[in-house]
């Protein structure tokens, strides 16, 4: 129950936040115009300061009820918050690793399908885990690969693929969770950049044997910091859960304790019989729980991610209606069969396009309007993967190319349709007076 102070106080909280939101109108040329970013409002305020009042200062009440409301809004059965996507998917990986899987868990040595391009941490727990990725390529327009790229790269001792869906636009994860049931192989979705995307009435997400999520600023819905690794999986979903949590055995709530009745009456390893099940550890984990804080602006950013999937989607489809048939460009396309939920709007330059992607990007943040390469490109020619024991598979000649040419612009629900015009007339004027 609100107390009257803490009503006062919330109230001024929504006060302040209106007078900030003070609007000066876009300027074009000098209003920045960012590629990615949060959009708060004052129930977000209110609820990030709600629980700070509460003072749930570590994860509580709001990370599971925000738990239970994600994995229902993905019809999945379980759902773990992290402290970020990166973690999310250390911590998936991980899960795969363990001695409770038998002669299904991954070992160093076996190896991992993923792609050459994209962000590195989809990639580094494999390395982290002493797994071997495997890399295949891209398609240009996509950005995401192919279910026989895929397939070719599979090879005696891969145990595991790990793909990310590019810029929100679903990849093929219907096929790929089917190849991964045909040949026995665990398969984990990275989709930290397409929460709210389907591919074929499905919520992508929902493929895998785990799915990722990252709620940095940047992404669909934001809790600051944050992540989420999910699965309809209840033996997978106990591991993460350790794994997250210091790797303990106990798997009592916080605050809570003999959640399974035997606290003090259970022999575990060498301890002596009775130790505290509380501290008593059956996995070698990490402590990479969120707070409550975080929680609790991500329920309240929750019930908006209909309304920011339907922004994200508007505004993409302005640029491309506006972009269509500007030479020297190659236009992003969805998956055939996808809805995605876009995270940004990917630009590849033709290499006889008469301009360079440095020369049209330094143009557009001229303009203020931001911009962001694809990520890391192709991964292995970065100096953090020199070292490191990968496969290639196949040419990685478009991931190349993306290295070299490609780029991308917002679409996040900050950016009215006066600013996407501007971005468009923007990229029409440069392609122009190159002739």
């Amino acid at each position: 129950m609100m107390t009257d102070a803490q009503e006062l106080i919330l109230e001024q909280v929504r006060k302040y936040h209106r007078e900030q939101q003070s609007d000066a109108g876009f300027v074009p040329g000098v209003t920045p115009l960012l590629p990615s970013g949060a959009v708060i409002d004052e129930d977000d305020r209110a609820a990030l300061v709600e629980a700070a009042l509460d003072l749930r200062i570590a994860a509580g009440v709001s990370s599971r009820r925000f738990e239970r409301k994600f994995a229902r809004t993905l019809g999945l059965r379980k759902a773990h918050l992290t402290n970020s996507g990166s973690s999310a998917n250390l911590l998936a990986l991980t899960a795969l690793t363990q001695r409770e899987l038998g002669d299904r868990a991954l070992r160093p040595g076996d190896e991992v399908v993923t792609v050459a391009c994209g962000f590195p941490t989809t990639v580094s727990p494999i390395i982290q885990n002493g797994l071997v990725p495997v890399f295949v390529d891209v398609e240009l327009g996509t950005y995401n690969t192919t279910t026989e790229r895929v397939a070719a790269a599979i090879g005696p001792r891969t145990r595991a693929i790990m793909i990310a869906h590019a810029l929100g636009n679903p990849y093929r994860a219907d096929e790929i969770a089917e190849l991964a049931r045909e040949r026995g192989l665990f398969f984990v979705e990275d989709n930290c950049d397409a929460v709210g995307s389907y591919l074929n009435g499905r919520l992508t997400g929902t493929f895998g044997h785990f799915s990722t999520t990252s709620f940095y600023p940047a992404h669909h819905l934001t809790m600051g910091e944050g992540g989420c690794v999910l699965t309809n999986d209840l033996k997978l979903a106990r591991l993460v859960e350790s794994l997250r949590d210091w790797g303990r055995d106990c798997w009592c709530e916080p605050g809570e304790n003999d959640t399974c009745r035997k606290r003090f009456s259970q022999q575990q390893g060498m301890l002596p019989f009775g130790y505290d099940h509380k501290y008593t550890f059956s996995h070698v984990g990490y402590n990479l729980k969120n707070t409550d804080l975080q929680a609790a602006l991500g329920l309240s950013q929750l019930g908006k991610l209909t309304e920011f999937g339907a922004a994200r989607r508007r505004n993409w489809r302005r640029l491309r209606d506006e972009l269509d048939g500007v030479p020297g460009l190659i236009l992003p396309e969805p998956t055939p069969g996808s809805d995605p939920s876009w995270f940004g709007f990917v630009l590849t330059v033709r290499p006889d396009a008469g301009f360079t992607r440095a020369e049209l990007v330094a143009f557009l943040e001229s303009r203020r309007i931001g911009t962001r390469v694809l990520f890391a490109g192709n991964l292995t020619r970065h100096p953090a993967f020199t070292d490191q024991r990968y496969r290639v598979v196949g040419e990685l000649t478009n991931s190349d190319v993306i290295t070299d040419n490609t780029f991308w612009i917002g679409v996040y629900p900050g950016l009215t349709s006066e600013m996407i015009d501007y971005m468009a007339r923007s990229v029409r004027e440069f392609v122009a007076g190159r002739g």
